[in-house]
């Protein structure tokens, strides 16, 4: 039964997607819209086809940037979120900023990566980092501050460590939410290198997205965003299949 609940659950989507694509479609052909105003699915579709060779060269680099930069704001968030739940001080004293920070748009804050650092990876990877950073760190310290109070005396009066403690209590106890923040992050890394390439880059879905937009070529826009929007849909998947295997008591407990 709960199998049948779980397709069903995922078959309302994709036919409610399915029908806005058959809409979208009808509305162009129907209202003869010009393709260079608003091209149809089929016709995106082909154009991604077409495009898809010079499309996985550009895909390349950003692929490279989301993977350092994602990589680079988990160690980053791991790291302030531990010494944060460790010292409350540190945690008054941070927390606030890491939210204010939060108000800054990434868009005015992505041209002073590219004055102080160039055209070069650096400035993308930088980009990344920050649009990464925040849902992981907040995900985790959440996730620690949450631990049961219970379960940390219980291994306190049997005389643990805290290396022990966090170990076998607030780490697994922890790793749920975590992964939350993962998942978020890893759809946003992806947004975060394309804002970065928009910005100043000779390579990378954002350029070629760039490029395509001056060039008028809506239909190359269009399948340039159907490619980002797998890319991130790709880095998504891996995350949830890296959670199942790291963490496969909570999925049992849904």
């Amino acid at each position: 039964m709960k199998k049948y609940r779980s397709i069903a659950d995922s078959g309302v989507p994709l036919l409610f997607l399915a029908f806005l694509l058959v809409l979208w479609e009808a509305v162009v052909r129907w209202g003869s819209i010009p393709e260079w105003i608003l091209p149809g699915p089929l016709q995106i579709l082909k154009t991604f086809g077409e495009t898809l060779p010079l499309m996985l060269k550009h895909a390349r680099a950003t692929v490279l940037e989301c993977l350092v930069g994602f990589s680079a704001a988990i160690i980053l968030a791991f790291i302030i979120a531990l010494v944060m739940d460790e010292l409350p001080l540190v945690k008054k004293a941070l927390y606030p900023l890491l939210v204010t920070s939060q108000t800054v748009p990434i868009v005015s804050v992505a041209p002073l990566f590219i004055i102080w650092f160039g055209y070069g990876i650096l400035p993308k990877i930088l980009v990344v980092v920050l649009v990464c950073f925040f849902p992981v760190v907040i995900s985790l310290l959440g996730g620690l501050a949450a631990v049961d109070k219970e379960y940390l005396e219980l291994f306190r009066s049997m005389g643990a460590s805290k290396t022990a403690i966090f170990r076998m209590v607030k780490l697994p106890l922890a790793l749920p939410s975590f992964f939350s923040g993962l998942k978020i992050s890893a759809t946003y890394s992806v947004m975060g290198a394309v804002i970065g390439e928009w910005l100043g880059a000779k390579e990378g879905l954002g350029n070629y997205l760039t490029l395509s937009q001056r060039s008028f070529m809506v239909d190359r826009v269009f399948a340039a965003i159907l490619a980002i929007t797998i890319l991130s849909l790709m880095l998504f998947a891996v995350v949830v299949i890296v959670e199942r295997l790291v963490i496969p008591w909570h999925r049992l407990n849904d």
